[in-house]
């Protein structure tokens, strides 16, 4: 007899799911044409593991009926069959005899993309007794939750229901396990009904054996209810379940924490003060359920300043895995910089006063999770409330967000401009997910006519877009070896005082002096050094001087509502982009924008009608100038 390496418990009735299925049991119950349990087989093949018990109950005789001894399939199935239900310990202990003295443990009702070489690897390289796969997930409230340490040994199961009056992190046992057979004699009755996850491991745990967490992004979930099940069909049709493998590097979103993802208190060190901010939650849920992976990354001077310990930001941040929990959201990982250079805090830790690699804006924390996450920094984002968030994202090579919460960019600490800016997380998620790609898709078609243009011009209204499509046309120029540069015409803004309402939006802007440089740069043969003034919407006033240098091949991409009503800047191309929009849609990013800048509902009105008269109906006008329209 072949001693099996894969367990596979498959006795369950499938109650939840008889609606979709009516009496075939669960593990039987079809994804995509196959039964789960089939496609749980052919991943063990794929990985080498071709010796199969299956541990059967209910509707054993449709199983082996199915799968007859596993020839069919290329492996080896035997069947182990429990009388009387015993729980998921009790079947297991009936078929150690049948199991190789290291074997894995599926559950017959989940369905799983996971390098199972890899997870059997770690067991043995570490020296396990049990390891146990352990992911977040979108309903921590309802599953056993483990607490591992830095090494990845257990430290604590919490089986459900949870303890009330605690936060727990939300590391999910993910139902997967590597076991030794010699582990496992002694801790598992042989009467009566025994759970592996709510009574083995804690007796194990109590015992003091070697209990190990393999924690990985890997898609596996259960479809024991026929929303589950749709939900993992539509998981597999839509790629999630591919794109969290480790066949492709992963895309991810980086996320700073506070003022981000929670309100902003300076210095956070009480958990009663942590609150998450509003949409939070649905906007993380929907980067998980698109298969990106979200990580935390954040700054944490509280703890060498003295001001909390890295138990107290545990409790904070067991308390954000709750709140997010409740949202059906998580993160996938959190990353800390504990570290401050700056001395002479009351209580502070001395060994944590340096200069370190890993706090923002240094990339260290983002490239660490590079690496143990199997990032595409190419298809990555960064979003932040702070300058130091954008700065430390652009450094690391990934697409950049500012939000408009928390300090909205304004701790001005690093002199950056994001690629995009957006009010909030939410609003900024939604960006990542769709509005990038449809504004690459009014792009393709018209890519070809631009790749060899020296100076594009992007023309519009107000809030119309005209800093997305610049940036993503950037990026897609970029894409094809040529080097390009977005230039604001916000830049050449006259000081707020000097700017008269009324006279007409030409008059609003310094077009001399822009044009003076544009001059220099495109009769220039030589790569030059140039300044273009950063304008701070929020202050109405330059931010400061970004220093560039364009090569005589380099493209400009100047974007402006003045861009397409100088008759001068018109005649160096014959590439003016006018991007139109709804006015109605337009007006509500304008309210919007103006909120933003001033509470006084009086002004943002006065504002509004001023731009009516002298600035909308001319810059609508100046599409009869574009070559190219874009909606």
């Amino acid at each position: 007899m072949h001693l099996s390496t894969v367990a596979i418990l498959a006795g369950g009735f499938g109650t939840r799911l008889k609606p979709r299925t009516g009496n075939v049991p669960k593990p039987m119950a079809s994804i995509l044409g196959k039964p789960v349990l089939e496609h749980q087989i052919l991943l063990c093949k794929k990985f080498g593991f071709t010796d199969i018990s299956i541990l059967v109950h209910y509707g054993s005789e449709v199983i082996k009926g199915y799968f007859n001894d596993g020839s069919n399939w290329g492996v080896n199935i035997s069947y182990v069959e429990e009388k009387e239900p015993r729980g998921t310990a009790g079947a297991l202990l009936d078929a150690l005899s049948n199991l190789n003295d290291v074997f894995l443990v599926l559950y017959g009702d989940t369905y799983l993309d996971v390098d199972l070489g890899k997870l059997y690897s770690f067991h043995i390289d570490n020296k396990s007794e049990a390891t146990i796969m352990l992911h977040p997930n979108d309903h921590p409230s309802d599953s056993d939750l483990v607490e591992i340490d830095a090494e990845f040994k257990v430290t604590k199961i919490y089986p459900y229901p949870h303890p009330e009056g605690i936060y727990i992190n939300n590391l999910v046992n993910a139902g997967l396990y590597v076991l030794n057979k010699s582990a496992l004699y002694g801790f598992i009755p042989h009467n009566g009904k025994y759970d592996l996850a709510k009574n083995t491991f804690t007796e194990l745990l109590k015992a003091s054996r070697r209990i190990l967490g393999y924690k990985s992004q890997e898609y596996i979930k259960d479809m024991g209810t026929p929303e589950r099940l749709d939900i993992v069909e539509g998981d597999i049709i839509e790629g999630v379940a591919e794109s969290l493998s480790n066949r492709y590097p992963r895309k991810a979103v980086f996320i700073d924490r506070d003022g981000t993802i929670n309100k902003e208190v300076s210095h956070l060190k009480r958990i009663e003060d942590f609150q998450l901010l509003p949409k939070v939650g649905g906007a993380i849920r929907k980067l998980n359920r698109a298969g990106f992976l979200t990580v935390c990354v954040t700054n944490q001077p509280v703890i060498a300043r003295g001001d909390l310990t890295y138990n107290g930001l545990k409790e904070i941040h067991n308390k954000m895995d709750y709140e997010l929990g409740l949202r059906g959201a998580y993160l996938d990982q959190i990353y800390i910089c504990p570290h401050h250079k700056e001395s002479g805090f009351d209580g502070e830790v001395k060994e944590l006063k340096i200069d370190c690699e890993c706090r923002k804006p240094k990339t260290g924390l983002i490239d660490q999770a590079v690496r143990e996450m199997y990032i595409d920094r190419r298809h990555s984002w960064f979003i932040g409330d702070t300058t130091t968030d954008i700065k430390a994202g652009s450094d690391a090579g990934l697409r950049t967000i500012l939000v408009r919460t928390g300090y909205a960019g304004n701790d001005l600490k690093c002199k950056i401009l994001p690629d995009f800016i957006f009010p909030d997380l939410d609003t900024a998620v939604d960006f990542v997910l769709f509005g990038y790609n449809a504004v690459v898709r009014k792009i393709l078609p018209v890519l070809p006519s631009l790749i060899d243009k020296r100076l594009i011009l992007i023309g519009g209204p107000a809030r119309a877009g005209k800093s997305i499509l610049a940036k993503a046309l950037s990026n897609m120029i970029s894409d094809t070896g040529v080097k390009s540069h977005v230039i604001s015409l916000d830049g050449w803004l006259k000081p707020k005082a000097e700017r008269k309402e009324g006279e007409g939006v030409m008059n609003r802007y310094e077009m001399e002096h822009f044009l003076s440089i544009l001059d220099s740069v495109l009769l220039n043969k030589q790569r030059i050094q140039i300044e273009i003034p950063i304008y701070d919407r929020l202050k109405q006033s330059t931010f400061f001087n970004d220093q560039i240098t364009i090569g005589p091949e380099d493209m400009l991409i100047v974007e402006g509502v003045t861009a397409l009503l100088s008759n001068e800047m018109n005649k160096l191309t014959d590439c003016r982009i006018y991007i139109d929009i709804d006015e109605n849609q337009r007006n509500e990013r304008l309210l919007a924008d103006y909120h933003w800048r001033t509470d006084n509902m009086n002004n943002v009105k006065m504002k509004l009608n001023s731009r009516l008269s002298d600035e909308v109906k001319e810059v609508r006008n100046s599409v009869k100038y574009s070559t190219i329209r874009i909606k």
